[in-house]
């Protein structure tokens, strides 16, 4: 039984990060229905910037802080120059995100250097408690409360508030919010920063939970995330998150059990929703 409760505490954390990642494509998808396949170097580069921030201050929360900046500044470069002249294409949109996603993963080595950084978390998250037999990691149980923390804050952002209004009529006529004063080119460039951000602080979160980066760990990653999109449904931010949250049990017990076929199964679990279901499990009317 503690195994169990230990791979489900692994795999909700897993899936947190996978949604923090795939949130920010879903909302770029889902507002501005362009496909960001740059979302991968995004990550990765608010994983290097923010362990460098963390490195030289020995502050976790600084590197947190330098990885979502980074994030909201190559989210802006990324819509102004490689997105914004494309929008309407779905086919330029990948070639031109994917190579750009291939310059940003190249452009780390050169900062950065080629060699893997080993991270680990801050002192006051590091270790772990026990509850009767069971186990509990403290940077574990902090990824799933900041994942869900971000969850209902956006989830709230959107459906409740003046901007979350602007934001879907904006999607639905574009010329009607234009014609009352609005500048939806603006909106939709702060949404892409946004969700860029999110790919960020994954990036970091990421680092410290898997203990070592390198420059290619976001092609890997952004490939769970939109695993994660697709099943979940393309625009669908709650799906999102159920989605990840299976992506990320899935994984984890199927590395523990059977770990040759950990991605495979979740590919496998991909393939299926396309074939019965390609809409998603829980996309929206």
């Amino acid at each position: 039984m503690d195994v169990l409760v230990s791979l489900a505490v692994n795999g909700l954390a897993t899936g947190m990060l996978i949604f923090l990642l795939a949130a920010g494509l879903t909302l770029i998808f889902g507002l501005m229905d362009v496909l960001n396949f740059a979302h991968g170097g995004l990550f990765i580069w608010g994983a290097y910037t923010g362990v460098w921030a963390y490195h030289m201050t020995d502050s976790f929360l600084l590197g947190i802080g330098t990885a979502i900046v980074i994030g909201l500044a190559l989210g802006l470069v990324t819509e102004r120059l490689i997105v914004r002249p494309v929008y309407g294409s779905h086919v330029q949109q990948i070639l031109i995100t994917l190579g750009f996603m291939l310059v940003l993963q190249e452009c780390i080595k050169v900062v950065f250097g080629p060699d893997q950084k080993v991270v680990s978390p801050p002192s006051y998250l590091e270790g772990s408690f026990v509850v009767g037999d069971i186990v509990f990691i403290n940077y574990r149980l902090f990824i799933i409360v900041i994942g869900l923390v971000i969850f209902f804050a956006f989830y709230y952002l959107f459906k409740k508030t003046r901007v979350g209004l602007i934001v879907r009529a904006g999607v639905m006529n574009k010329e009607m919010i234009q014609s009352l004063g609005i500048n939806i080119k603006l909106v939709f460039m702060l949404v892409f920063m946004v969700g860029a951000a999110l790919a960020a602080l994954s990036g970091m979160l990421h680092a410290a939970y898997s203990g070592v980066i390198y420059a290619e760990m976001g092609l890997e990653f952004s490939i769970l995330a939109f695993i994660v999109v697709v099943i979940g449904g393309m625009g669908n931010f709650k799906g999102s998150l159920f989605a990840a949250l299976l992506v990320g049990l899935t994984q984890a017990f199927m590395a523990y059990y059977v770990p040759a076929l950990s991605l495979a199964t979740n590919m496998l679990l991909m393939a299926i929703v396309l074939v019965f279901r390609p809409q998603g499990l829980f996309a929206l009317r």
